[in-house]
């Protein structure tokens, strides 16, 4: 949150639940921390990994901690959206209440790998859907921003299509098919946190199957969701993969374990966040972008700050700057004295933009 607001930051997007643990406490459903934020090992290496390391991996936020990371990013002008995943990445929360997951299938377990799974929340139940509520109930009370994030990305429809519940409730709702299905999912909570007087975002599959009629759209897997909600009207937060990924390799050959990929701050710098594809006034609906780090190969406060600097800073400029003002043949020697920033912090950071070598904290046991 420091790192965020030294860089005129105002968003903090907090990715809470998935299929390897569950992260926040809910009063009403203890089973999800007491079960769901532990999983028994996790693999190792690279995925899908050369073993597991048999270690168990827990830990969650109280809801007084929550609190506390709130009040500290709103003290430094930051607003937290939290993500409570929904309909899938769901495995954590199946691990504690298997009720929640189709007929027949199961049995779950906390995940000790990374990837996509095909557990997810039943959509022919309204007890999912009751829960959900009250999973909300709580987290609105602890996060006053405008957003909450509903995920509803990555989620395989194989249970559903096999599901009696789920096949009903296509059929009795008049929907096409499992896309629908998703959509009515989501529109259902989307209505629910409107209710709330609060704004709903999700990750851009929630396009397939049509659009919640008030959601905001994060475009991930490339610009075309972002496009697409933005031309419907849609308010679109920008944040594809190619260019602000932060957990991909800022140098060809990296010195650690990263998901893949390689972005170095160059191509950040160069990101437009406003799609040319957009006139005047679609353009409008684009409300900013946002940098993801994903941690699942990151064990360290030093390797993260590794990951996001200097792309942090090039990212930022971008975002603050109007296209005209934005140079990269000038911004490349201004690195320089913010890497004397980098350093009154004591914080880590990829100087091969200017050397070709890297810099980073030594950490005691750790290369």
């Amino acid at each position: 949150i420091d790192y965020i607001a030294l860089h005129k930051i105002n968003y903090f997007h907090w990715h809470l639940t998935d299929d390897q643990g569950w992260r926040i406490e809910i009063k009403k459903y203890p089973l999800l921390t007491e079960v769901g934020s532990t999983r028994n090992g996790t693999i190792i290496g690279h995925f899908p990994g050369t073993g597991n390391d048999h270690i168990k991996h827990s830990g969650f936020y109280t809801q007084d901690e929550i609190r506390e990371v709130v009040k500290y990013a709103a003290d430094r002008f930051i607003t937290v959206v939290p993500e409570i995943e929904m309909p899938g990445h769901a495995e954590a929360a199946l691990t504690s209440y298997p009720w929640l997951g189709c007929p027949g299938t199961g049995p779950y377990k906390v995940e000790e790998t990374w990837g996509v799974f095909n557990n997810v929340f039943c959509a022919g139940k309204d007890s999912t859907f009751q829960f959900l509520q009250n999973v909300l109930d709580e987290v609105l009370q602890l996060f006053p921003g405008p957003y909450i994030h509903v995920g509803g990305d990555e989620c395989p429809k194989n249970n559903w299509k096999l599901c009696p519940l789920c096949q009903a409730r296509i059929k009795a709702e008049g929907l096409k098919d499992e896309h629908g299905l998703q959509s009515y999912f989501i529109q259902r909570m989307e209505k629910y946190i409107n209710s709330k007087g609060r704004k709903m975002i999700g990750w851009d599959e929630i396009l397939e199957g049509g659009l919640a009629p008030n959601a905001t759209v994060m475009s991930w897997r490339g610009e075309q969701g972002g496009i697409d909600a933005a031309k419907q009207n849609h308010d679109v937060i920008m944040t594809p993969g190619g260019w602000v990924y932060f957990d991909h390799a800022q140098v060809q050959k990296d010195d650690s374990l990263t998901i893949g990929g390689y972005l170095p701050v160059e191509k950040v710098y160069g990101y437009e966040p406003i799609p040319k594809e957009l006139n005047t006034e679609q353009a409008k609906h684009v409300l900013g972008g946002q940098a993801n780090l994903w941690t699942e190969y990151i064990s360290d406060p030093s390797k993260i700050e590794y990951m996001i600097f200097p792309r942090m800073s090039a990212l930022s400029e971008v975002l603050w700057s109007p296209k005209n003002q934005r140079s990269w043949i000038l911004f490349k020697p201004r690195l320089k004295q913010q890497f004397k920033r980098y350093d009154l912090w004591k914080s880590s950071y990829s100087k091969a933009t200017l050397t070709n070598t890297l810099t980073r904290k030594k950490i005691k046991g750790k290369k």
